[in-house]
């Protein structure tokens, strides 16, 4: 037990920095940042920390000044305020294993490493490559074996109290027991008999690797995440960051509301899977004496037509189905990213979405048109002509000329018919141009055809005719997804090449640069023109989806 004069320094010491930290006009740099940093996350402040927290007010309306909240425009979703928030002070956390990509829709401030099994340090640093990309600045990059200390004192704690025991219950068995809501043969364990366990645990023996510790709920709730669900485990498995120090780990629903508490988070946002452990976060909480974070529920976003679930798109990637996580088809940051999606143009669909607790299927059309919004006004403007395969169309291109004769020369013309500032580019001004010969088969005068093939065309130049308005319309319509196994529905050939001869200022391309092909669609560039190779371009959806035509 501390002494009451250390205690009371520490907790004068958390008030003094909650107050340096809840001024908004006061700018910490320097070594004074750094110490109160070092405060929030200090472990062994923990108690102090709760206790403070007890004191916390917590008001039971909040009335936001309206004067100060951005005004929702028509393409924005509707948002809750969040209960007990103060501007300002609000801290959020979302704690994803490293054990894959990033997909759309998250934001990382904690790994959680709390099963060493499923981590990896490569995946630490895609993540952090990934938010860089999203320009995504977490104010605070922690892990969740920076508590591991403080975490195993808890757990004894819980054990010298009752209010844990070690159980070595096989797992099939708990699994039946926990249904039949039976108590197990150890609950009833002495706390000297569970301390004894839990050292065998801690040191990886053959005994202590069939035990594991639960804490005492209720195994009586109609709750199951309520009936003493496990809190640590023995893994033998290396820990990417602690190597072999610890031979047992907290588990993720004991980690959480410790770790939680301890970082600052004021409000923990999980998605509505989380529902039934809501009860089970609290009682840890209550149960260890810290302060309790307020917890907001959110519904995941689901892609039709696309498995968002990591275990789906590593099944993807390690099955050569994809060419990897960056693959333009896959629904990871960095798969849209390199198909063309925009940082501004997911934001606006994020927000659209407003924050809702009903799950949504979404169109992958709805997303793409925001993004398109964000391109069309930027997108430079080029010209190319599709080659199809040898055979699959006669002369696909066909030579126009045009009278009277004129000298070829160099313009300079708008990169953006709409936007002067994207620029210009060099366009070649001839009297011979090429078009496709689905454009040359619907004119009907000047043609010279072979075999019903149109072989080249000869016309007149008259720049005084502005009429142009009779262009082809297409109407499509969204396509549904079927609630079956995922893997019959996976589309092993949805990438498809198709060849075009363009204009020589399409060699100015980078990598990433989006633009548009007047009359087909947008692209990004994959990858530049080069000696040795051709300019690749990426399609980027705009929002429409080809309609079927059933014959």
């Amino acid at each position: 037990m501390e002494n009451g004069c250390m205690a009371s320094n520490r907790v004068l010491l958390i008030l003094c920095c909650s107050v340096l930290t809840a001024d908004t006009k006061l700018n910490l740099d320097g070594i004074l940042s750094e110490f109160v940093e070092r405060v929030k996350c200090e472990a062994k402040l923990a108690p102090a920390h709760s206790f403070v927290g007890k004191f916390q007010p917590i008001p039971t309306s909040t009335t936001a000044n309206t004067s100060e909240m951005p005004k929702q425009t028509k393409d924005e979703g509707k948002f809750v305020e969040l209960p007990g928030a103060e501007m300002g002070k609000v801290v959020v956390r979302f704690p994803p294993e490293a054990s894959g990509y990033l997909h759309i829709g998250k934001l990382i401030m904690r790994f959680d490493d709390t099963n060493p099994a499923k981590e990896d340090s490569h995946f630490e640093q895609v993540i952090k490559e990934d938010l860089k990309m999203l320009e995504i600045v977490p104010d605070q990059w922690t892990h969740s074996s920076d508590h591991f200390e403080l975490l195993l004192r808890l757990c004894e704690k819980l054990l010298s109290e009752g209010k844990a025991y070690v159980d070595n219950t096989d797992s099939d068995t708990m699994r039946k027991e926990r249904e039949e809501r039976v108590e197990s043969k150890n609950r009833s364990n002495s706390p000297q008999e569970n301390l004894e366990l839990w050292e065998q645990m801690k040191q990886g023996t053959s005994k202590g690797q069939e035990c594991c510790v639960r804490i005492k709920i209720d195994m009586k709730s109609n709750n199951g995440a309520m009936r003493d669900p496990a809190i640590y485990r023995c893994k033998a498995e290396e820990h990417v960051r602690t190597g072999n120090k610890y031979k047992v780990y907290p588990t993720y629903d004991f980690a959480c509301p410790v770790i939680d508490s301890v970082e600052g988070v004021t409000h923990a946002l999980r998605t509505t899977e989380y529902h039934d452990r809501d009860d089970q976060y609290y009682f840890i909480c209550d149960a260890l004496e810290l302060r309790k974070p307020h917890i907001w529920e959110y519904a995941r976003l689901n892609m039709t037509n696309t498995v968002m679930s990591k275990r789906k798109l590593t099944v993807l990637v390690n099955e050569k189905v994809v060419d990897g996580w960056d693959d333009p088809r896959m629904p990871t940051v960095r798969g849209v990213m390199r198909r063309g999606m925009t940082v501004e143009g997911l934001k606006q669909f994020i927000l659209a979405q407003g924050g809702s607790r009903s799950v949504v299927m979404m169109e992958w059309d709805k997303i793409w048109a925001f993004n398109k919004k964000v391109i069309d006004p930027v997108a430079p403007r080029f010209i190319a002509l599709e080659k199809p395969p040898n055979d699959a169309v006669k002369q696909p291109i066909v030579p126009v000329t045009i009278r009277p004769s004129f000298d070829s020369e160099l313009r300079p013309v708008p990169l953006h018919p709409k936007n002067p500032d994207i620029g210009t580019k060099q366009v070649w001004f001839s009297p011979r141009i090429l078009i496709a010969q689905s454009d040359a088969t619907m004119i009907k005068e000047g043609d010279v055809k072979k075999d019903d093939v149109v072989v080249g065309i000869i016309v007149d130049l008259d720049l005084d005719n502005k009429n142009y308005k009779k262009t082809l319309k297409v109407t499509c319509k969204a396509i549904l997804a079927k609630d079956e196994d995922w893997r019959q529905f996976v589309n092993v050939n949805s990438m498809s090449q198709k060849d075009y001869l363009g204009e020589a200022a399409l060699k100015i391309l980078k990598r990433g640069d989006i633009i548009e092909l007047q009359r087909i669609k947008f692209f990004i560039c994959d990858q530049p023109a080069r000696e040795d190779g051709p300019l690749v371009l990426i399609e980027i959806p705009d929002g429409t989806i080809a309609k079927n035509v059933k014959k």
